[in-house]
């Protein structure tokens, strides 16, 4: 698994966890729906962390709280 697998992985988990939809997670963040989807559709492949900081606001959580997670503690180094 890649990091932006990972991402798109932790989002889909953290609507799944507060029990709402890409959708609204896209209008509570301000982030648009064209790039959530592109996120957890695995069509992006550099996310930002201006992105994924509004996402974890979006959440009310942490961008340490994002990132603390096992599937992110076992991704392997990328060298591309």
């Amino acid at each position: 698994m890649n990091i932006s697998q990972a991402v798109a992985e932790r989002i889909l988990e953290l609507c799944r966890i507060n029990n709402i939809t890409v959708n609204k997670l896209s209008t509570i963040s301000g982030v648009t729906q064209s790039t959530v989807n592109d996120i957890v559709n695995h069509r992006a492949k550099n996310i930002g962390i201006v992105t994924i900081k509004k996402l974890c606001d979006g959440l009310d959580i942490s961008i340490t709280d994002f990132f603390n997670t096992d599937v992110f503690k076992n991704l392997e180094q990328e060298l591309y």
